[in-house]
């Protein structure tokens, strides 16, 4: 049939014809009356038959109909929207980031000169275009789950005012984790909304949901007696997995594709067999839910661009309602564990009733994911087999994994390329360190010294600064030699003596001498503000003064006694002495 016949809009009519869109396919033909007729729709079709067609053209045929009224076509079997008011939409709902931009495509080209909008909305991108978009009013939506819900809890979108409703490969967003958000959404638009939905594959969930919601769906299926299209050839090529890189690579040389994607089950695989398939002369680009939306759609656009990048290495985000024409060839690198997403892997070829191919790499790991896809098409596989002369003997080896890790200047190996240690850019206990690396903050070490007698060192290094210090005016007059200055604490305040009296001889003899390095606070304890030696505080015993005395170096525990300063073990016990005398003094008021 042809979309002349069914009297559409002459606008839309306009449309379809400069867009080259004469014929209808099968499920169009057999879901659009329903839809027309205002009808809820449960549409199941092979990939690449026209089922997002299938439900824009009737909605967009029934909007045109209510705003823009033609005697033409008045009597066409369109039933048209009643009461359409202002800020009022078309709701498509999409699994990915990927097929909204595609649907948004398709509509702005079936909407040209209507005076009607539409808008994509999805994650990955800025607000301010959907909220402005959505505030001054559009007709058609076609949004992602989560950034749909986003907008709504910020009182953006108002899911109330939804007039039809469509889930595009809802399957797929089960799948994706998506039930409760569609569900979250149904339970907000109106139950006199008119619902669809639409795959290529659909299970009792999806419309379990539906009948839950108050729908009741016309079921067309066109693929009741078989999962895949006529036109799509599948085989498969039983490898080893360490063969996989070289077959692909053969395979590839030998069908020479106009365009071919390679779908791999794990998104870091994706860059691997990118750069695999680059190095040996067959330029790639990869797609995967690790790239942000604008890489995603720079991608997308050099593969459908004319140019050398005619092979996309992607995941199952490119394996959904993707319709790239000029795709001939379709590679499993590995088979899906759901053969649902094996039928629409293959069915990235073979659009719009031309011919593709699909070949599939099977090793021991996907035996039982053969399985399951043979027992869903229900009939085997066939066979493809390589002659020996078409399999490449040379070429650059397979990305593995160490090297997706590797720092720069790491070898190849895991044991290769590095000099005495553990990772080639430390060095280990024996090789060199990084330059650059941790610890080149910290200054050149002392050959053969450790810490103690390096302290030490520094220790004397000040003491000879100290002396090489003029002395104050008086000494120098007398002639007399100096005591050493040095901060001194009072034990009963906590307290430096210079802090009491006010000192600034003290003080500055404090800030000579603070950088001392003392053990503790009894090495401290030496001279008076005057620079004469006095009397022990606190058990009455007079302080020891002389030269400079020290103990012997030989222990390791070894260190050295100050002028004025007695062992550590009398100076600890005077000190609690004499806290406990100045406790009980305060409390007794002696």
């Amino acid at each position: 049939m042809k979309f002349s016949e069914i009297q559409l809009h002459p606008l839309l009519q306009a449309n379809l014809d400069k867009i080259q869109f004469l014929e209808c396919t099968k499920i169009q033909e057999q879901s659009m009356p329903w839809i027309r007729s205002g009808k809820d729709v449960a549409g199941l079709a092979q990939t690449g038959t026209g089922k997002t067609g299938a439900f824009f053209i009737p909605l967009i045929d029934r909007l045109l109909k209510a705003l823009k009224p033609d005697p033409a076509t008045a009597e066409s079997e369109t039933v048209p929207f009643n009461e359409w008011k202002k800020k009022q939409f078309v709701l498509v709902l999409v699994p990915t980031r990927e097929l909204a931009e595609q649907v948004q495509d398709i509509s702005t080209k079936l909407l040209e000169g209507t005076g009607l909008s539409s808008v994509s909305i999805y994650g990955g991108t800025t607000y301010e275009k959907q909220v402005a978009a959505l505030k001054n009013g559009v007709e058609f939506v076609v949004a992602t789950p989560g950034r749909l819900i986003d907008l709504y809890k910020e009182h953006v979108c108002d899911l109330g005012l939804v007039r039809a409703i469509v889930f595009d490969e809802a399957d797929r967003m089960f799948d994706m984790g998506f039930k409760d958000d569609m569900k979250f959404i149904l339970k907000r638009v109106p139950r006199d909304r008119q619902f669809t939905v639409f795959s290529a594959t659909l299970n009792f969930d999806v419309l379990n949901v539906a009948y839950e919601f108050g729908s009741d769906p016309v079921e067309v299926n066109i693929s009741r007696d078989q999962a895949k299209a006529d036109n799509v050839k599948d085989h498969i090529l039983h490898v080893g997995q360490q063969e996989k890189p070289q077959y692909l690579l053969s395979l590839l040389k030998k069908t020479n594709p106009r365009q071919a994607i390679i779908f791999s089950n794990f998104k870091h695989n994706v860059e691997k067999l990118t750069r695999f398939l680059t190095s040996n002369g067959i330029p790639a680009v990869g797609i995967s839910s690790l790239m942000t939306q604008a890489q995603r759609l720079r991608v997308m656009e050099q593969f459908r661009g004319e140019n050398d990048r005619n092979i996309l290495v992607a995941t199952d985000v490119a394996a959904r309602g993707l319709d790239i024409l000029g795709v001939d060839l379709v590679v499993n690198y590995e088979l899906p564990d759901d053969a649902e997403n094996y039928v629409h892997r293959i069915g990235r070829t073979g659009r719009a009733g031309q011919t593709g191919n699909a070949l599939s790499m099977v090793s021991d790991r996907d035996v039982d994911a053969l399985q399951r896809i043979e027992e869903y098409l229900k009939h085997k596989v066939e066979v493809l087999w390589l002659d020996d002369a078409e399999i490449v003997k040379e070429f650059e080896p397979f990305p593995r994994d160490e090297e997706r890790f590797k720092r720069p200047g790491q070898g190849r190996g895991r044991f290769e390329g590095r000099e005495g240690g553990r990772s080639g850019d430390r060095g280990g206990r024996g090789g060199p360190r990084r330059e650059g690396g941790r610890g080149n903050d910290r200054g050149p070490r002392r050959e053969g010294r450790g810490g103690r007698d390096r302290d030490r060192d520094q220790r004397r290094e000040r003491g000879d600064r100290d002396q090489q210090r003029p002395l104050p005016a008086e000494a120098a007059n007398t002639g007399e030699q100096q005591p050493r200055r040095e901060a001194h604490r009072d034990r009963h305040t906590g307290r430096h003596r210079d802090q009491q009296a006010g000192g600034g001889q003290a003080r500055e003899g404090q800030r000579r001498d603070g950088n001392r390095g003392g053990r503790g606070r009894d090495r401290n304890r030496g001279g008076s503000r005057d620079g004469q030696p006095r009397e022990q505080r606190g058990n009455g015993h007079p302080r020891a003064h002389g030269g400079d005395q020290r103990r012997p170096q030989g222990g390791s525990g070894s260190r050295i006694q100050r002028p004025g300063q007695r062992p550590a073990a009398v100076a600890a016990k005077a000190g609690i002495g004499a806290k406990v005398g100045g406790f009980f003094k305060k409390l007794f008021g002696g």
